[in-house]
This record gives structure tokens, sequence and C-alpha cells, in this order.
């Protein structure tokens, strides 16, 4: 193999793109649709996503974001992890400084969708709320029921719910549909139902500063339906 082949499988073994933006699943829709408010950035973000399973078990998301940018960090000059701290009590940052990654500030995505001082308001106004995002009001059963076992042993209700006074849904999208299957959470769990209109401009740090290179999406959950990035909204 002469130099000029070596320096050209260089090149294609060094990056698939300039910056990686590392997703939690639950934000998947939202992250596309941020790149196609910006058309350059085709040519700028590969955007992969942990499993959206690991919001009920944030002890494992450290772990998870290491496992996967310790087999992928060479290849990218920059990395964007598109999580909050999300109840990792900072071990996700710990993970984050040893591959020199950022991350969306926040505790998690409720603080950065709503804004950090919005947030503050609503905590600060009722301690007991309860958030949903677009994510979580289609996926109520599966994540909140379901994932808590609320099906299976509902006792367990009072357990987890028993101080919590409203639900509170930061729409990502203006969608009717959407709006009345949150009431009918909040209803079901006998909670006081707020609905806020936030959009997606907390996640807007992930695109920025755009890089020139490549644009692909890869989902690394089977949970997540795969969406076409380069198709038309």
């Amino acid at each position: 193999m002469d130099k000029q082949e070596q320096q050209s499988e260089a090149t294609t073994n060094r990056a698939i793109s300039k910056r990686l933006v590392l997703g939690c699943g639950a934000l998947v829709h939202e992250l596309v649709a941020l790149t196609r408010q910006t058309p350059e950035l085709k040519e700028a973000i590969t955007l992969q996503c942990l499993p959206a399973k690991l919001h009920n078990t944030p002890q494992l998301i450290a772990g998870e974001v290491e496992k996967h940018l310790s087999k992928n960090a060479h290849k990218y000059d920059d990395i964007f992890v598109a999580y909050g701290d999300c109840g990792t009590a900072g071990a996700l940052d710990a993970v984050l400084e040893k591959y020199n990654a950022q991350r969306v500030t926040g505790a998690h995505c409720y603080e950065f969708f709503a804004g950090s001082q919005a947030y503050e308001d609503i905590v600060e106004d009722q301690l007991g709320s309860f958030f949903l995002t677009d994510y979580l009001v289609r996926n109520f059963d599966r994540l909140v029921v379901e994932g808590l076992g609320l099906d299976r042993f509902p006792e367990l209700f009072d357990a987890y719910f028993k101080h919590y006074t409203q639900m509170v849904y930061l729409a990502q999208t203006e969608s009717v549909e959407l709006q009345e299957m949150a009431k009918a959470h909040a209803e079901s769990f006998g909670l006081e139902y707020k609905y806020q209109f936030v959009g997606i401009n907390g996640l807007s740090a992930v695109t920025s500063p755009a890089i020139k290179s490549a644009f692909q999406i890869e989902v690394l959950d089977s949970s997540v339906q795969p969406i076409n990035a380069h198709s038309p909204a």
C-alpha cells in the first residue's frame, strides 16, 4: 500500500463526521427536528442515540455512554452528549471529562427544555411536579406504568406518587392529540394537569458550532423507530 492509499484509508477510518452527537433515545425526534432547521448541518453531524429505556435506570447511563465513546470517540474531532446529568450524580460528567466531551447544561431534559429559570419557577410553585415530554406522553404506559411496575404491583403507586400534586407537560410540539393524551395521563393518576409549550431550542447547543462533514443518524435502540434524516419533515 503506497503512501497516498494509506492516507486515504486513514482519512476513511479517522472520522464518519467531525461532530458526534450521542443522545438519549427519548430525544431522537427532537434532535432530528433540530438538525432539519439548519440544512447545512447535514454536512456537520453524526447523530446516534442510546436506548430510551435508560431513562428509568439512570445509574446505567454513564457506563453506557463510556462504552460507546470508548469504541467511537477516536473517530470524531468533537463530541456532544445530549443528556443532562439525568440522575447520574456526576458520574456522567466524569466520563465526559475523560473524553473531552460536552453535554447539555442542566440536571435533566425537563430543565433544558423549559429553561432553568422557568423550570425552577414551576418546581418552586409546586415541588410535587411530575414532568412529561412529547416522548413520555407517547410512551407513558411503557415507560411509566409498566416501567415502574404499576401494572403488576398497583400498590406501589403511593410509594412513587404520594407526594406528587401535578403533571406538567413540557411540549416540544403543539399537538392537540398529545395534549389530550397528557391530560388523560394526569387524570388517570389523579393529578392536576398543566401544559406549557417549550419547543426544542433547549437542545440548540448540540449544533453549535456547526462543523462541516457528513450527517448520519443511527438509533441504537430497538424501541425507537429509525428516522430517515434526509427525508422532508
